[in-house]
């Protein structure tokens, strides 16, 4: 995704503003994950930062409660679609498109945070800035956070501790869980697909984020292993756990792998190229593109 300023810049700030949001012990962390992932395009926004074009944009919260943003969102996303790919889109595809790239981006700032430092953030939708046009996330940082004992922030009033790993993960299913339902309810209706394949939609996003920006920090065993250990299995409202399983390529290196249990539609758009994890997608055609990627 491109990483140009457009609508983001701001030709004035303050101070206090500033030194609010690198006071929160979530913001160095949003900046690594944003830093170690080229195809996540998110802003660091200050709060109330009115000489700010992002301070108007609409946030998560309007996606769900307000019909005429989630329109425009939904507009937007077939207008990219049409753009680069030379046709107009369904309009559920539309939709799935907006959905799954609102879901990866926000998950993983949830995600990555888990990843990288060990904190859980509680994004609320009213903290994710929306660019309708392009379909750029701001993120307000909050405070608050989950973290182990032994995290360095552990002592501050933001922090709240956890007693191991597993309630750590559990926390961060909660919190992504928590985060979409309301757009979920609100989108569904349009992408014509019920609770299960929503739900399996969100997982894969989840999963797909931890799993990329392993890759992208040279870790893709590590990733593999601790996006299975979040979702080992079904876990309500997820319908299915990680299940990677391993494809042997020419030189005896086993490949890790996924089917989704969700879909998002891309492959109506590129009929020729569905999703390298897409159920249409079969083990010899995932090894061709992942060894001629490597």
């Amino acid at each position: 995704m491109s990483r140009d300023p457009g609508p983001w810049t701001t030709t004035a700030g303050t101070v206090g503003r500033h030194a609010l949001v690198e006071a929160s012990p979530l913001t160095v962390t949003y900046r690594r994950t944003i830093a170690a992932c080229d195809a996540l395009d998110v802003r660091i926004v200050a709060p109330g930062a009115m000489d700010d074009p992002a301070a108007f944009l609409p946030d998560g919260a309007d996606l769900a409660c307000a019909p005429g943003v989630l329109d425009a969102f939904l507009d937007a996303s077939a207008a990219r679609i049409r753009a680069r790919h030379g046709h107009a889109p369904r309009r559920d595809v539309a939709a799935s498109r907006a959905l799954h790239d609102y879901l990866w981006s926000v998950s993983l700032l949830m995600s990555g945070a888990w990843y990288l430092d060990r904190r859980v953030p509680r994004i609320a939708p009213r903290d994710i800035r929306v660019d309708l046009t392009t379909g750029a996330i701001g993120i307000v940082p909050g405070q608050d956070f989950a973290c182990l004992p032994d995290d360095p922030a552990a002592g501050t009033a933001a922090a709240r501790l956890v007693d191991h790993e597993n309630e750590l993960r559990a926390e961060l299913r909660a919190a992504v869980v928590d985060h979409v339902r309301p757009l979920l309810a609100a989108i569904g209706p349009t992408i014509r697909r019920g609770p299960r394949a929503l739900w399996g939609m969100v997982a894969d996003d989840l999963l797909s984020g931890v799993w990329y920006l392993g890759r992208m920090l040279g870790q893709e065993e590590r990733a593999v292993r601790e996006a299975t250990e979040l979702l080992p299995t079904a876990i309500p409202p997820f319908p299915g756990g990680a299940d990677f399983r391993r494809l042997g390529g020419r030189d005896g290196r086993r490949h890790p792998t996924r089917t989704r249990a969700g879909c998002c539609l891309y492959y109506t758009i590129e009929p020729d190229r569905a999703c390298l994890t897409c159920p249409r997608t079969c083990d010899a055609e995932r090894l061709r593109r992942i060894e001629g990627e490597d």
